[in-house]
């Protein structure tokens, strides 16, 4: 089985992140680095991709609060903020693995899989593709993919500043749709530890391997300036 090597940043900009995860992927399409997830936390923007025109996101007023970047990842817009784990996966998809909605699936599936662990039951909802929980979005998932390597990849609202990510129409959604796990009143799991980011990340990289198929690496401190 594949191994999946896992770098743990701290808080870094989306844009730096975003040119590293470019250099990544073409690394990876060499088979210069193994298959790779980063796990980062962004300070406040709003990402638009494609879809965010089309949704009419750039005519919403409560856009103009925020710090935007357009990016070439599937889906419309995107918050990015203290409180919220994201996840790149870097990771060249094998030939029985290549189905864009697939890798979607087992994506949403692994985020499932972990909330479980901490006791709270998330779901999929046809209104759009993420982790839903009680009616809202807490989990959003855009990717790219250049020779089936995949780049950008899932955003998990834990802890967000109140009202941020709540006051803008996410990839279409009605504002106050997209929220977090404290905000629906998820502050601990079932042993009473807090639901923050290494929690999470706990429960995400024991199931990495049952739901990406890769046996996960030991983490190692990164950070942008290390990709070259």
């Amino acid at each position: 089985m594949r191994q999946l090597q896992i770098l743990r940043a701290d808080i870094e900009s989306h844009e730096s992140v975003d040119s590293a995860m470019s250099r990544l992927q073409e690394l990876r399409i060499l088979d210069e680095i193994p298959d790779t997830l980063i796990l980062v936390q962004h300070p406040e923007v709003v990402t638009l991709g494609p879809k965010a025109e089309r949704d009419g996101a750039l005519e919403d007023p409560a856009l103009s609060d925020y710090p935007t970047r357009v990016v070439d990842r599937g889906g419309g817009m995107t918050y990015h903020g203290p409180g919220q784990l994201v996840i790149y996966p870097i990771i060249k998809w094998q030939v029985g693995e290549q189905s864009i909605r697939s890798i979607i699936n087992r994506l949403e599936d692994w985020v499932m899989a972990a909330l479980a662990d901490c006791g709270i039951e998330g779901y999929r909802d046809e209104r759009m593709m993420g982790v839903w929980l009680e009616g809202n979005k807490v989990c959003s998932i855009g990717l790219a993919f250049k020779h089936w390597v995949s780049r950008h990849g899932l955003a998990l609202n834990y802890n967000t500043v109140p009202n941020r990510v709540e006051a803008l129409s996410c990839c279409g959604l009605p504002a106050g749709m997209t929220t977090s796990l404290q905000a629906l009143g998820h502050t601990h799991d079932l042993e009473g530890r807090i639901l923050d980011r290494a929690r999470l990340e706990e429960a995400l990289l024991v199931l990495a391997q049952q739901y990406l198929n890769r046996v996960p690496m030991q983490p190692v401190d990164w950070s942008v300036e290390l990709v070259v």
